[in-house]
């Protein structure tokens, strides 16, 4: 039976070619399943002997079949991989400007980068539904990652503002309590504290100033997706000050957006060329608390523009006390392309330069408002 199993797995792998050299009998539903791949990855006609290759075909009705097959065939991240193949090798994406087809996907982040590279030429009757599909990954992406953030953000803001001398009612009595156990008074019953620990404030005023500088370019797609998203939620706390800014070789503030992560990632023009020096430019004129600022720039650092010159402001920014980090893409698809020069001149700056993973961006965050080591925790927190 396991002999049986593997070679049928092989069979649907390799496709109706391998038949002789298999042996296998597929099942109504297998050949169902086997019809599905075919239509992606089997050769076309008038080919023989070639491995599974492009075979789709351009009609919009059978891609929408088909769309709806493979949810019914396969689990939703299978699903998304040949959703994104079927862009990528067959050159539909034309279709995916029709709302019936929008209706029929496995929304994901790669699908969102699509539509969103495609939002200038859209027709207006599919935007609806476009944005309807992009706010649906959203939304996703909020409930996973939303909590979480909001947590580390504010219990790194709790523990920064943190104090020795505290107010009665600002005094944290668990913290106090605990690190004052050694001094217990067997002859009062009680604990003699020896140190106070408390916040300096409570009140809701903002303690923090967070600047995303977004790199738009076409190669940056699904980094724009998660850090909109991230921009949303952090802009969503009153003691941070968020700000938004994309840019390309053009510079866009879109802060004023952040309540609603779906305007922000429709406000996006991916592609184009790329100045990070001017966006940096536009990024200073944001800052008001340089001690109290935290600036992190999504970007492959290729520059288009004044190399030398970014090197200057992006030196200034670090010597006024301004907190930057550099993310080489904010993305789960391994690893990125990134200019490498650039990279490790920020890095000679003291700026910690390095790809993140979303699970991992409110880690950063929080250890960024605390003023930690970000090259340390790096380190620690991320591999290779």
């Amino acid at each position: 039976m396991a002999d049986d199993e593997r070679l049928r797995r092989w069979r649907m792998v390799l496709g109706s070619e391998a038949d002789p050299e298999t042996g296998t009998s597929l099942s109504k539903t297998d050949q169902s399943v086997d019809a599905a791949l075919a239509a992606l990855y089997d050769a076309e006609r008038g080919e023989p002997g070639t491995k599974r290759s492009a075979g789709l075909g351009s009609s919009a009705p059978r891609v929408a079949r088909w769309l709806g097959d493979i949810r019914g065939y396969f689990p939703s991240s299978v699903v998304q991989v040949m959703q994104r193949d079927a862009v990528e090798r067959l050159g539909i994406t034309r279709m995916l400007m029709e709302p019936e087809l929008l209706n029929a996907v496995e929304p994901d982040v790669h699908l969102v980068s699509t539509l969103l590279a495609l939002n200038e030429v859209m027709p207006e009757e599919t935007k609806q539904t476009a944005r309807e599909v992009v706010g649906r990954v959203v939304a996703d992406l909020e409930k996973r990652l939303a909590e979480r953030t909001r947590a580390a953000v504010t219990g790194a803001l709790d523990r920064a503002g943190r104090t020795a001398r505290p107010r009665h009612s600002d005094i944290d009595w668990d913290r106090t309590i605990r690190i004052n156990l050694k001094h217990f008074s067997p002859a009062l019953g009680t604990i003699v504290p020896d140190r106070l620990v408390g916040y300096a404030r409570r009140n809701h005023s903002v303690q923090r100033d967070i600047v995303l500088a977004i790199d738009q370019s076409g190669s940056m797609a699904e980094s724009v997706v998660y850090a909109s998203v991230f921009g949303a939620v952090l802009g969503s706390l009153r003691t941070l000050r968020t700000s938004l800014v994309v840019f390309d070789t053009a510079v866009v503030d879109l802060t004023d957006q952040l309540e609603d992560p779906v305007d922000v990632l429709f406000g996006t023009q991916l592609g184009g060329g790329t100045d990070i020096n001017r966006a940096l430019a536009y990024c200073e004129t944001l800052v008001a608390r340089p001690a109290e600022t935290v600036l992190v720039l999504i970007s492959d650092l290729y520059e288009g523009g004044n190399r030398e010159e970014l090197l200057r402001r992006t030196r200034s920014l670090v010597e006024s006390g301004v907190q930057v980090v550099a993310l080489l893409a904010l993305a789960d698809s391994g690893a990125p392309s990134y200019d490498a020069d650039n990279a490790a001149a920020f890095a000679d700056l003291g700026i910690p330069t390095f790809a993140c993973t979303p699970d991992l961006f409110p880690d950063l965050m929080a250890t960024a408002i605390r003023r930690e080591d970000i090259t340390q925790w790096a380190a620690t927190n991320l591999s290779d």
